[in-house]
């Protein structure tokens, strides 16, 4: 498969476009950013590594019935993936109350919640990944309808419960 021109640069990978239409190269880069990338480094062998856990993950996802873009992994720092269309909203899967859900809601750091909590962002750095609720994801045509966010909602809880074990 040959590597060709580079289709995204995001803080953590690279995108490139391939000798087939479906398929791209991913490539893990070594930088670290934090603060959304307000914050900048480099680690040497921190592509490699994010690249091996990455694999995994979708190893053990797809074991588990959860399909994947994930097809080969060519290199230490690269992945043949399916091309798809990325939906602009970062899901989180919240067992224990920490960081913002604290400062936000005044629940004591640590505490278990009685079940997996799902929040969504609109995955925008300019406006701060802000926290956006199902009705926005409809009003941002994020999503087609109702439907589509409680099946994003099960996927991200079914995922949780087989990552869990994991980590």
């Amino acid at each position: 498969m040959t590597k060709k021109e580079m289709l995204y640069e995001g803080k953590g990978k690279k995108l490139f476009k391939t000798d087939d239409e479906n398929l791209l190269i991913s490539e893990f880069k070594d930088d670290l950013t934090a603060f959304n990338a307000e914050k900048r480094g480099n680690e040497s062998g921190k592509g490699a590594l994010n690249c091996k856990i990455s694999t995994e993950i979708f190893h053990l996802l797809e074991k588990n019935g959860i399909k994947t873009h994930l097809v080969e992994t060519i290199s230490d720092t690269e992945q043949v993936v399916k091309k798809c269309k990325i939906v602009p909203i970062e899901v989180i899967v919240r067992n224990v109350a920490t960081g913002s859900l604290i400062k936000r809601l005044g629940i004591k750091d640590g505490t278990v919640l009685p079940f997996a909590l799902v929040e969504f962002c609109l995955k925008d750095d300019a406006l701060g990944d802000p926290f956006i609720n199902d009705e926005h994801c409809l009003i941002l045509n994020l999503v087609q309808n109702e439907a589509q966010i409680s099946e994003i909602k099960n996927m991200a809880r079914k995922i949780n419960s087989i990552l869990t074990p994991f980590f």
